[in-house]
């Protein structure tokens, strides 16, 4: 009774007895729900990730066959998703920066083609954006009658792209070798312990960075280059269908285009809320200091607008990430898809559903990580007063 009189210790049982509440709730439907697919004769278990799936997947990074385990082709899924996140986000950047800047411009023609364009696409829901640009591609012309351009075919049955003559392995491995190299070079530019580091010597580190991620690039295509076979190769029309060179699938680049033009629109004004941000007192005094209009936005308006985008930037990121789920309608094979096909097959719904929570919550927790830390290491430091 005595250790109940103190706030604290009544404060430790109370949570105690919370948290067991909850893990007894947790075990309780885990068993349940055991019990019920031994009865409806469902076995549970992770035994199957071990087994062939007998089912091909219709886009993969790396090579793979009906006969790949269903860790193999679940990794594949992931890396999917990740491949066309990367290109969604990357895009959805570029377009949403420009339709800021045009928000923001002291252009009348400016202003009003980004505002035209941000309540167009803004208010169209995702999932019609992707039917219209997936069907859009599916009218193009077949491959007899291909559009050239720049060596580049497009066609109904995707865009057509010279590439090297390598294998998919080495591909995969470059993307990850620039990957570790901008990550680098980002933290080397950033990170606090290397902010009193002399200009000169900084310089010196990145390109020592840039050097050698060269090199492992070099490297990498050498190894996976075929002998014997050009290092070069370059799409031309044989028979029916087009050979050579890379081609990039209706489903991959409709629904990227997708993500891009909507997730533009919304990071388009996240742009213009962080430019409105900054004071026009800093502006004053770069004019004051006889700074030109170019130096003013380069040094004083972008960076302090970066700092107060970044926040509203990870959530939208964050969403774009989900977004990828769309991908089921036009049948690409991203994480989604991937595990609602591996479902199907072996009716394993709860381990599967489980993995899917699971690869989204580490992708997200990521990229919120990452984010944040950035957040962490550009965003200005107050002063406090103290009495």
């Amino acid at each position: 009774m005595a250790l109940l009189q103190h706030q604290k210790s009544r404060n430790a049982l109370l949570q105690i007895l919370y948290v067991g509440v909850l893990l007894a709730l947790v075990v309780t439907a885990a068993l349940t729900a055991r019990h019920n697919l031994q009865a409806q004769g469902i076995l549970s278990g992770w035994n199957f990730l071990w087994k062939s799936t007998g089912w091909d997947m219709t886009f993969s990074l790396l090579p793979t066959s009906s006969s790949d385990p269903y860790w193999w082709v679940l990794l594949m899924g992931v890396l999917n998703t990740l491949f066309l996140g990367i290109i969604g986000l990357t895009f959805a950047t570029l377009v949403g920066g420009l339709v800021g800047l045009a928000r923001v411009s002291d252009n009348k023609a400016a202003r009003l083609l980004g505002t035209i364009y941000l309540e167009i696409f803004r208010n169209i829901p995702l999932i019609v954006q992707v039917f219209f640009w997936y069907a859009l591609a599916n009218r193009l012309p077949s491959p007899r009658q291909a559009i050239e351009a720049g060596g580049a075919l497009l066609s109904n049955r995707g865009i057509y792209l010279p590439g090297l003559n390598i294998a998919g392995w080495s591909v995969a491995a470059g993307f990850l070798t620039l990957a570790l190299g901008l990550t680098l070079l980002l933290w080397l530019a950033l990170a606090r312990r290397f902010r009193r580091v002399p200009p000169v010597l900084r310089r010196r580190r990145g390109l020592a960075v840039m050097l050698v991620t060269l090199v492992t690039l070099a490297a990498i295509f050498f190894l996976g280059h075929t002998p014997g076979t050009p290092l070069l190769t370059l799409p031309e029309l044989k028979g029916l269908n087009i050979r050579g060179g890379y081609r990039i699938q209706p489903e991959v680049y409709a629904l990227a285009f997708a993500i891009a033009i909507y997730g533009g629109a919304y990071i388009g004004e996240i742009v213009r809320g962080g430019f409105i941000a900054v004071g026009t007192g800093q502006t004053e005094a770069a004019k004051a200091l006889g700074l030109s209009e170019w130096q003013s936005f380069t040094r004083i308006r972008l960076p302090l607008a970066i700092r107060a985008m970044l926040p509203i930037l990870t959530n939208q990121y964050v969403w774009l990430i989900k977004a990828t789920t769309l991908g089921i309608v036009v049948g690409f094979a991203d994480f989604f898809m991937v595990v609602a096909s591996a479902i199907t097959h072996s009716g394993q719904t709860l381990e599967l559903i489980g993995i899917l929570m699971a690869g989204f919550l580490i992708i997200n927790f990521s990229l919120a990580a990452v984010m944040n830390r950035i957040n962490r290491a550009i965003a200005l430091k107050g002063h406090q007063n103290r009495s």
